[in-house]
C-alpha cells in the first residue's frame, strides 16, 4: 500500500493504520512510505499496529522507502530491533 500522506502525525494516523490494516487483510503488507516527508511518534504506533496484524493476517510486513525521521524515533524509543526488521533496504 502506497501512503497516500506527506507526513504521519497525531492528525491522521488513525486513517493510516485504518488504511494499511485494511490492506494486509486484502493480502498487501508492503507499506510504501516514498510520499512520506515527516513524521512523529504516530508512524512508529502505526508500524506496531500494522505489525500485529500482520502476524494475525500470517503475512509478513515489509516498509519500502522508510523516511529518516521513522528510524530516528524508532531508535529513540529503543524499538529500531523490532521495526527496523520490517525495513526494506538500506538504512
Amino acid at each position: 500500500m502506497r501512503i497516500d500522506a506527506d507526513a504521519i502525525t497525531n492528525r491522521n494516523a488513525a486513517r493510516i493504520v485504518e488504511a494499511g490494516v485494511a490492506a494486509i487483510r486484502a493480502g498487501d503488507a508492503v507499506m510504501d512510505f516514498s510520499a512520506v516527508r515527516r513524521c512523529d511518534s504516530s508512524a512508529v504506533a502505526a508500524v506496531l499496529a500494522w505489525a500485529r496484524a500482520a502476524r494475525a493476517a500470517d503475512r509478513s510486513l515489509r516498509l519500502e522507502a522508510v523516511p529518516d525521521d521513522l528510524r530516528s524515533l524508532a531508535r529513540l524509543y529503543g524499538l529500531d530491533a523490532v521495526v527496523g526488521g520490517f525495513f526494506a533496504g538500506p538504512g
